[in-house]
Order: C-alpha cells, then structure tokens, then sequence
C-alpha cells in the first residue's frame, strides 16, 4: 500500500452522508481496489454542531471554510454533493486549477457551467467525473463516455426525475389528478416541500443537456434544451393515453437530425409524451429512472435502476472516486471533454414529433371536413381521428374530437393548434400531448 489518497467533501447532506459510511464500511475493499487507502481530510459543512446521527468521523474533521478546505496541499480529490451554481462553482475551478481531481453530482452546475470546469481541469491536470449528476446509481455516463466511445450515438430518451415518474406512475394507476398525486409524492418523500425543480422539468433539463453533450460530442448547454413540466397533464389526459394503448411519461430526448440546409444538428428537449405500452420505457415505474440509447452498431441499450436517494447517489460517487484515485496513484488522466462535433443545436420547432390534440367542437355538419382543412394548411398529416361525445357524456351538446397525427415539425404542429383555437366551431383545444415511439 502506498501513501493514502486524501478527500476532502464538500457538503454532509443526505448523500454525503451516505459517503462517509460507505467510506467506512468498505474502507478494506476500496483500498484493495485501488491500491491505496481512502483518507478523509476534512468536510465542508454550512453549521457546525448539526445533529448528523451516528456517522462515523471524527468532528474535528468538520469546518466552514470549504475554500480553505479546498486549498490545502493534503487534499488530493474533492467530492463536492452541496449542489447549485455558486459558490460550488468557484470551489471547483479551484480545485481543478490547482490540479486537484473533481467528483461531483451537481447537474445544475455542470449543464449551466460545464465547459468552465472542464476547461479548468485540462488546465490543472486533474480529473473531473459526474456520474451521480445523472440517473443516481446507474452506471450511465461512463458508457457514454467511454463504452460507446467507439459507436455513433443517434438517440439518446429517458425518464431521468424519479418525482415527475412516480407522479404519472400513480396518475396512470389509480387515475388520480396531478394535484393528488402530487400530495402523496410529497407525502412519501418523494417530492420536495418546492418540487418545482421537478415538476416543472429543470432537474430533467440539466440531465438531458449533461447526456447530449456526452452522446454527440457537442457542448449542450441547460438554455440549449426545450422545456416544459407535467403541471397541465390531467387525468383525462392520461385516460385519453390508455384508450390509445399508451402511457404518459416526462421524456428527455436529444436526438441527431438534419436541418432545412442539410446540416446535421442535434435536438434536445423534455416534456410530457405518451409512449406505447410496448416501448421499454413504458414499464418503468414509481421513482426508477431509465435511459433508452439507440445507436449505428450496438444497438439499442436500455440503462435502469434507481435514480435517486442517499445510498444510490454515494454509490455512483464512489465510483468515481476509485476511478480518479487510481489515476494518480498511476500518473494519468482521463480522457478529457469530447466536443469536437460541435453540433448545433435545432431549436424546437424544427424537432420532429407527433401530436395528440383533444377538441371540444360543435356538432354539426363540415365540422370534421374544416378541422382536417387546418392541419392540411400546415402540412400536417392525420394518422388516427376519434369522436364521441363532448366531455364523453352523452346527450351533451357538442362533440369531442381526439386527432392524433404523423410526424411533422413542432412548429408546423404548434401553428395547427393555434389556428384551431381561432375556429368558430372550435370551443376549446382540452389537450395537446406530444407522441413518441410508434404509438
């Protein structure tokens, strides 16, 4: 054994927590791992004297000063778990700048930031790995990384925020609203007492610009990805999906594709989609996480396990902490940022997608003739029109259209529902979901 590598954590949360005991209780076998025992130097914390139960340190390893922690020449590798932008921003430059190795989970600041931390580490020498930034304990961004390095990615689409999929999970099962099934997320901890991180789409936002950048060597940035929430799905919604033979998810999708000149782009998005009940995503449920990669010559790969929680989380930090403690220990450095595709990145409206669109229109005669007439002025095709009647009530003046078209872009799609809600006969457009896979 050699001299130990010493960490510095930045943040005993929930998830630091979690580090610090599985350091201990696995200090044996880390060791052996990695050819050199694990050493804690310090741990940055907000308050000292904080009640953190029985965790096995020593208090004097605790301090507020995470800068100084972060600069003394004992420190090898800085875990940082405290999240958002600033100051663990300016704690990590740092770091990196001083040729330190960087393990982290914070998403937000690598999809807001990530090319200032990347370009400190090349600077300093040091690596910088997030595996826990995304999809918690799944071994996900080290296959992109690395085990994919040699293939073309074409799709990358998933379910990366266990609160918005536990919260469709129980609308799907018991037929609830958003708002219910809202207050039992939060009931069983699996929403914050904010959830708007979640149930708006930023969290999935991050994650989905933290894949693309990895999938398509390109710098995606969290501005780069098209987002919206699952706060307008409702029950009738998602009753409207499973008459289809489908189910409504909160996606991530970064795809390659080609714009109006020829160019190839990538697109990048999060929003509500029904899939098919078929489709491999459709079956992940409660808090899990899944990601669907598709690629030229492996295939399509489905990741999936738990994508949050203290113990996951410090399981893919872990991992990153082997990996760059034997880097040093072996004199190198991992593969640095691959951007070199620069791909530009398609804005919204010219992404590829299906709509389904539910109308509350008047019963009479021409009504469905001049409904086709406005998708046909947008050049949107119709796969599928249902009927019945209004709100499904029968005997109730006016009648429900439910159209589901093929594939156009979003703009096209997004122009065709504005001019129906101009309609005369048109009193009022009740959903708009888009619709992915080949439902």
């Amino acid at each position: 054994m050699t001299s130990p590598v010493r960490l510095a954590l930045l943040g005993c949360g929930t998830v630091g927590q979690e580090v610090v005991r599985l350091l201990h209780e696995q200090s044996a076998d880390l060791a052996a791992r990695i050819g050199a025992p694990l050493e804690i130097a310090g741990i940055a914390v907000r308050r000292l004297g904080r009640d953190r139960g029985d965790l096995p340190v020593d208090e004097e390893l605790f301090t507020t000063d995470a800068l100084g922690l972060i600069k003394r020449d004992d420190v090898d590798v800085v875990i940082e778990v405290v999240g958002g932008i600033e100051p663990a921003r300016s704690w990590l430059v740092e770091a990196l700048h001083a040729g330190k190795s960087v393990v982290t989970a914070n998403k937000a600041l690598l999809a807001e930031d990530g090319v200032a931390l990347h370009e400190a580490a090349a600077e300093g020498g040091g690596d910088l790995y997030y595996e826990a930034s995304v999809a918690g304990a799944i071994p996900l961004l080290r296959p992109l990384r690395e085990s994919l390095h040699g293939d073309r990615i074409n799709r990358v689409t998933g379910i990366v925020n266990g609160t918005t999929n536990f919260i469709l999970s129980a609308m799907d099962a018991t037929g609830a609203g958003f708002a219910e099934a809202l207050d039992e997320a939060t009931a069983l901890g699996y929403a914050e007492a904010d959830p708007t991180a979640d149930i708006e789409g930023f969290d999935a936002a991050a994650k989905a610009a933290i894949l693309a950048s990895l999938a398509f060597h390109t710098r995606v940035g969290a501005a780069d990805v098209h987002r919206e929430g699952i706060t307008e799905v409702t029950a009738a919604d998602v009753a409207s999906a499973q008459a289809m033979g489908c189910t409504i998810k909160l996606l991530c999708i970064a795809a390659r594709g080609v714009d109006p000149t020829g160019r190839e782009t990538v697109s990048v998005r999060v929003h509500p989609a029904m899939i098919p009940r078929s489709h491999p995503l459709a079956s992940v449920g409660d808090a899990f996480n899944a990601v669907f990669v598709e690629a030229d010559a492996a295939g399509q790969l489905m990741f999936y396990g738990q994508g949050a929680g203290g113990a996951p989380t410090a399981s893919a930090v872990l991992g990153d902490v082997v990996a760059v403690s034997r880097n040093r220990l072996a004199g190198v450095r991992a593969a640095s940022e691959s951007s070199y595709a620069d791909l530009a990145v398609r804005p919204m409206g010219e992404a590829l997608t299906r709509y389904h669109v539910s109308l509350d229109v008047a019963d009479r005669p021409g009504v469905l003739a001049s409904v086709a007439g406005v998708f046909a002025r947008h050049d949107v095709s119709i796969a599928t029109v249902r009927q019945g009647s209004a709100g499904g009530s029968p005997g109730r003046d006016g009648a429900e259209l439910v159209i589901v078209t093929h594939v156009a872009p979003d703009a096209a799609l997004a122009a065709t529902v504005d001019e129906l809600r101009g309609l005369e006969i048109v009193r009022s457009v009740t959903s708009v979901l888009r619709v992915e896979g080949d439902a």
